[in-house]
């Protein structure tokens, strides 16, 4: 496929095994400024990240969710959290919290590494901001759990087209 943005789009799944080895740092800042281009409502930028590469950390995050084996066995964990005194419409600041992990997930799928959005975290994000010492005012949008992929092998197929095509008018 020769245009690299729509291979991206069509390729990229939720990579939830990983191997041990560590993600660079920059690639985990390439991850995060690819977010902070996402679009957001009067440009407010309101998402803030927390990156976490400390296996001590890492195995606390572990304890707030389902879904501990993931954060376990990923390398590095973005945190995307909306900075309540930048929100100016709790909708359209969601909508483009959700814009920002899309870009990122598709930045890692670029960088060659695998990720998965963890949302069910989200049942206990006053924990998560316990744990990683930051203050209420930041609220828990998602967790990316990153690494570089043990396997590739993921399937995955959507509906045709026409099954989400209202009208064409």
């Amino acid at each position: 496929m020769p245009n690299k943005i729509l291979q991206a789009i069509y390729e990229r799944r939720s990579r939830r095994d990983f191997t041990d080895d560590p993600v660079d740092m920059k690639d985990l800042q390439e991850i995060v400024k690819a977010g902070i281009w996402a679009p957001s409502g009067l440009n407010n930028q309101p998402w803030r990240f927390v990156i976490v590469v400390d296996p001590k950390t890492r195995k606390q995050l572990s304890a707030t969710t389902h879904y501990s084996h993931i954060v376990l066995g990923a390398q590095a964990l973005i945190g995307v959290f909306l900075d309540a005194d930048d929100v100016y419409d709790r909708v359209k600041d969601q909508q483009s919290a959700g814009a920002c992990i899309q870009n990122m997930l598709l930045a890692a799928e670029s960088l060659s590494l695998g990720g998965v959005w963890l949302g069910q975290i989200l049942k206990n994000k006053e924990q998560v901001n316990q744990i990683l010492a930051i203050d209420e005012r930041y609220e828990l949008m998602a967790m990316l759990a990153l690494g570089y992929p043990a396997h590739r092998n993921q399937k995955s197929n959507r509906k045709d087209l026409n099954h989400f095509i209202l009208k064409l008018i």
